[in-house]
């Protein structure tokens, strides 16, 4: 798995998926792998509905599901951001040791699928699912409680090139576009110069060769900074461990035990981070702005 970047066609027409797979196997020499097949559904609390509890919104939950994982979207809009958490303490409106009990959003991992709803149903949790409501009703939609589907093909061009290209279809069967994404193999990591909004020049250029040359075509980027994914990916536990062995760490230094003459201190360790584009990593940062993408447009 490798270097990913996400597009979307908005305005695409009921062939876009038969024009973008002639244009990749005609003009790129593109061969089909196999099918590309996302489920999403959402859900909503009904905190607001208990006896003497008063919220003026209620939170949201988002699951997608991608091949045997469920990557799932927790929002809280009463709830900070981790961003304005540090950024109060260090404007010293908030005391250093404030923890809230949660941040806005949390993103988490499942599997297997299914087994959210379980646990749901199980604890009588409150939450219900959202479902698109249609007169003409797709009856796998439905069947399954999906909101909406994605379903299209996997491409390969080369030994470098993915190409994922997918229809996006509302439970009642109206189709909502098209999503594209494009992964470059050899590459684990972006460290290639991105844009400061997470884009990359060579998955742009890439996406932008496989549409096909259609006029009037709507098609816009689906981006997150790194500085954003950070904090999606910042986990409570995770932290206060790392703060806790660099204490240690520092603490042994000055009372001089690190004795070894090959040991100069702390401050050229490179701090080891999560690989963003390696193995379920990547597939959760695609979920992620897939999620995000479809929520922007309204259509979650």
């Amino acid at each position: 798995m490798g270097l990913t970047g996400l597009a979307r066609w908005i305005n695409a027409p009921p062939d876009g998926l038969l024009a973008i797979r002639k244009n990749i196997q005609e003009n790129h020499n593109g061969f089909l792998k196999g099918p590309w097949n996302l489920a999403v559904k959402s859900f909503r609390s009904t905190l607001s509905q208990t006896p003497g509890i008063h919220l003026p919104l209620e939170r949201t939950m988002f699951t997608l599901q991608m091949n045997d994982n469920v990557f799932v979207l927790l929002e809280d809009p009463l709830a900070p951001t981790r961003a304005d958490v540090v950024q109060a303490i260090a404007d010293k409106t908030a005391p250093p040791n404030f923890h809230p009990t949660h941040y806005r959003t949390t993103f988490l991992t499942l599997n297997p699928p299914g087994a959210l709803e379980q646990l749901l149903a199980q604890l009588k949790a409150r939450w219900v699912p959202v479902r698109q409501t249609s007169t003409n009703n797709a009856q796998r939609g439905q069947a399954s409680g999906h909101q909406l589907l994605i379903e299209g093909q996997v491409f390969g061009i080369g030994s470098d090139w993915l190409v994922r290209a997918g229809i996006v279809t509302m439970t009642g069967g109206e189709m909502k576009g098209m999503l594209l994404e494009a992964e470059y193999l050899p590459l684990p990591g972006l460290n290639v110069g991105p844009a400061a909004d997470g884009t990359s020049e060579l998955l742009s250029n890439l996406l932008t060769s496989v549409l096909p040359n259609v006029p009037d075509a709507k098609t816009v980027a689906v981006t997150i900074s790194e500085a954003q994914w950070e904090d999606v990916l910042w986990d409570r536990e995770e932290d206060e461990k790392a703060q806790k062995e660099v204490a240690q760490a520092k603490e042994r230094e000055s009372n001089g035990e690190n004795d070894d003459i090959f040991v100069y201190g702390l401050e050229d360790i490179l701090i080891k981070r999560r690989g963003d584009w390696t193995g379920v990593d990547r597939d959760r940062r695609s979920a992620f702005l897939i999620i995000g993408a479809l929520k922007s447009e309204g259509i979650l």
